[in-house]
């Protein structure tokens, strides 16, 4: 149940639920002009802040603003009480006089900064905050478990979401066979998705990637109207797009489909296609079996079982990221990502969490795979909401 469609006490009703059910005395949520966009998916966006302020949310008692006297009638609107500071020392002082002595208290740390996405505080507030005799937790399944969740709503836009894009990327392709007589370049195709995202109500800060072979090499690819190529007979095409529906509340879709530009799939390419097809599948299923068995995975072990599939397949090196992430109001969200490489994502893949699962080959100067799929964890277990591609789209040209 993210923040834009759930109110501030919402948020704080399902985080003191997570604290009393996990030890944890409460939450400090610090920021200083939005450097933690955590404070922001709590209390919902507060314009101009021109000093550090701090929402402590104890587990068993009611929360406490801490915020510059400067910024007061800033947060009047939330309902929460509030306690006012003119000086480092007065902050200080009301710290001191609302955490826990000895306490355990959770904040947006990560130890040895493994998880980027959560690390949001600054190396000196957490030594300001430890100097006060409390014990820093990290809060990164407490984030997931209070603002990450969907509500039926971000659900249903989702799924709406996730239906345009998969139309979308197969009119891409038709697009290419009608118009590569005429040189159609991959901005050229990136500019049509574009178009029909504004057609189809559809938000998007940036993408999509659209690639011809060594350019979907890289992960990432984005083209321009000076380093986009144009489109021949028996190139492979690898699309990826995402977006929301502007309609709040609304959370994202993300997909990636591949193609080639001709009638028979070269071997070599078919193979590639089939590893990461085959440890996509891997995953969804280590999911579905372990809900089966009332377990619920870590990030980094639906990771593993993908990297290892692809591994075996003798193309381990050239799958050179994680194999998924969250969705939210971004398309890469707070919540767990399925990371055993880059990171090494301890959170659970739990009910009302979207995400997805992307593995991908690249193999360098030649050409890159990648299927990416999504999925929600519904209370009956983890199911895919977007269409799974089974076969390299065929391009008639």
């Amino acid at each position: 149940m993210l923040q834009h469609e759930n109110s501030v006490v919402g948020v704080i009703t399902q985080a003191q639920e997570y604290m009393q059910e996990n030890e944890i005395d409460g939450w400090l949520i610090y920021d200083y002009k939005g450097m933690n966009p955590i404070f922001s998916d709590t209390v919902g966006y507060i314009s101009n802040i021109t000093r550090p302020c701090w929402l402590w949310i104890p587990a068993n008692s009611d929360p406490k603003l801490i915020v510059s006297f400067v910024d007061q009638n800033r947060f009047e609107h939330l309902g929460i009480g509030t306690e006012f500071w003119v000086s480092r020392e007065q902050m200080i002082n009301s710290l001191k006089s609302h955490l826990p002595h000895q306490g355990k208290v959770a904040m947006e740390y990560s130890p040895m900064g493994v998880l980027p996405r959560v690390t949001k505080i600054d190396g000196g507030t957490l030594e300001l905050v430890k100097s006060l005799g409390v014990e820093v937790v990290t809060s990164a399944n407490l984030i997931q478990y209070a603002t990450q969740r969907w509500s039926e709503t971000e659900l249903n836009s989702h799924l709406k979401a996730s239906a345009i894009l998969t139309s979308t990327v197969k009119e891409a392709f038709n697009f290419v066979g009608e118009n590569i007589g005429s040189g159609i370049t991959e901005f050229e195709l990136a500019e049509f998705i574009r178009a029909r995202f504004t057609e189809q109500n559809l938000e998007t800060p940036d993408g999509p990637v659209v690639a011809i072979n060594g350019h979907a090499a890289d992960p990432h690819f984005e083209p321009t109207a000076s380093n986009s190529v144009t489109m021949r007979k028996g190139d492979w095409l690898l699309i990826d797009l995402w977006g929301r529906i502007e309609d709040e509340p609304s959370v994202c879709a993300d997909i990636t489909w591949t193609a080639f530009l001709g009638d028979k799939v070269p071997n070599k390419h078919l193979e590639v296609f089939n590893t990461v097809i085959g440890s996509r599948d891997a995953a969804v299923s280590l999911l579905e079996k372990a809900h089966a068995e009332g377990k619920l995975l870590q990030g980094w072990e639906v990771d593993a079982e993908a990297r290892n599939y692809i591994d075996k397949m003798g193309y381990g090196k050239y799958f050179s990221h994680r194999l998924g992430h969250s969705l939210g109001k971004e398309a890469h969200g707070n919540a767990v990502n399925l990371d055993g490489w880059e990171t090494y994502d301890t959170r659970t893949v739990s009910p009302k969490i979207g995400f997805t699962i992307e593995p991908g080959i690249y193999i360098p100067g030649e050409f890159g795979v990648r299927s990416e799929i999504d999925l929600f964890y519904y209370e009956t277990g983890p199911a895919v909401t977007t269409e799974k591609q089974t076969a390299p789209f065929l391009i008639t040209v």
